[in-house]
């Protein structure tokens, strides 16, 4: 199956829209979208949802029926999102879904189809979505391709990564993947970029992918945004000088709210399915993170959640 740019933008019009207000992952992935949003289509970014807690500034509040939630995946029903988790169980995809596009909605992929799951980034998709183009340099192209350890990923899931370079039409995807599956760009991460990543505070935790010649563990971020808002700034002044993105400007959060992570196996909702699921436990968001899990959040009260009213 292909997928065309015409056809998700006719489906989903906002993604080329100018001016939007949205809420961004608090990650290194987040961050990068929020430059390439930013610089090209002039996005205004108005909080953080790290996936149990929710940023949020007064802009937030007063524009909440029409925020964008950007490499995340949301479920009230005016919510709006762009991200890359299965969230197809059993083949059913929950209505509140229905307004956010999602690569492996978008092919039909379910929770049994993990290895043929979307394997690039929310940044990857931005870039292919809006046909844009990386400098042809190695800290360019690492910047980008550090997002989702998608540089990882074209190594150890090399078959699939090319599947989806053949159903994302029409980019150029040699220009951005050549010779990254080489022993000199591995040794070049390891003697030059993680350490300068390491220096900026870039990566927190270590995720579970080996890379192919050196044995290195993919590295991520995780940003708490009380306290991280000098990581964030470097962040983009960093993809300002290496990507030449215009950086975007911190929002002035008022308010945090604190969500409720769990987790649930799959097969214990196989009888009742996940739309009951999610209305009994008032799911707010969730992913498939295997064949046999759904991590999912919840708020305690609606009046604790004012953006999910």
């Amino acid at each position: 199956m292909q997928i065309k740019r015409s056809d998700i933008i006719k489906k989903f019009s906002w993604l080329k829209n100018k001016k939007c207000k949205y809420i961004v992952s608090a990650s290194y992935d987040g961050m990068i979208c929020a430059s390439f949003l930013n610089h090209f289509l002039d996005w205004k970014l108005v909080g953080y949802y790290n996936l149990e807690n929710l940023w949020i500034s007064e802009e937030a509040k007063a524009n909440k029926q029409k925020l964008i939630w950007v490499d995340l995946n949301i479920l009230p029903i005016h919510g709006r999102a762009i991200g890359g988790h299965i969230v197809a169980y059993d083949n059913k995809i929950p209505k509140g879904f229905d307004s956010s596009c999602n690569p492996n909605a978008l092919v039909k992929l379910s929770s049994n189809d993990f290895k043929y799951k979307y394997p690039f980034s929310t940044i990857i998709f931005l870039m292919w979505l809006h046909n844009k183009e990386i400098l042809q340099n190695d800290s360019a192209k690492f910047s980008l391709l550090h997002s989702d350890d998608v540089w990882l990923k074209y190594q150890k899931y090399n078959t699939n990564c090319k599947l989806w370079a053949d159903t994302l039409k029409d980019y150029n995807w040699e220009k951005l993947f050549s010779g990254i599956n080489s022993k000199t760009f591995e040794k070049k991460i390891n003697q030059k970029y993680y350490p300068l990543f390491e220096s900026k505070f870039f990566f927190n935790q270590s995720g579970k992918i080996k890379s192919q010649y050196f044995n290195i563990l993919s590295k991520q971020l995780s940003i708490n945004p009380d306290w991280d808002e000098d990581i964030i700034l470097n962040l983009f002044n960093y993809f300002a000088e290496h990507l030449e993105w215009s950086p975007p400007e911190l929002p002035k959060i008022t308010q945090r709210i604190d969500g409720i992570k769990s987790k649930v196996k799959l097969n214990t909702i196989k009888d009742t399915g996940i739309n009951d699921f999610i209305k009994k436990n008032k799911v707010f968001s969730y992913a498939i993170t295997s064949t046999k899990t759904l991590s999912y959040t919840f708020f305690n009260s609606s009046d604790r959640n004012p953006i999910s009213k």
